[in-house]
């Protein structure tokens, strides 16, 4: 089933994302690779896809697994957890209505 992972920044979380950033994209890459990510990326803080210092205000994951608790223990050990980047992060069933 897939999941979908909203994840809510801290103020001023640029710094914590960037120092994180590449060990969070190899686990998406990994998700990838094995078939089960739909779709994943941030939330500038503003309305561009490059908000230089404005940063971002979250991320959103939508991915395959096999249940709740294993998106919500995938979702609990993501380096941005780690490093501070998220205040908030919520794991929810999700589906996929379109595209087909």
């Amino acid at each position: 089933m897939l999941y979908a992972i909203l994840s809510e920044d801290i103020k001023d979380s640029l710094s914590n994302r960037q120092s994180a950033r590449p060990a969070h994209l190899q686990r998406l890459q990994n998700l990838q690779d094995q078939g089960r990510l739909i779709i994943a990326g941030p939330h500038p803080a503003i309305d561009s896809n490059t908000p230089a210092d404005a940063g971002f205000t979250g991320s959103l994951v939508i991915a395959e697994f096999t249940d709740l608790a294993a998106a919500q223990s995938w979702a609990d050990v993501d380096p941005y957890v780690a490093a501070g980047v998220y205040a908030n992060v919520t794991v929810k069933p999700f589906k996929q209505v379109f595209p087909q």
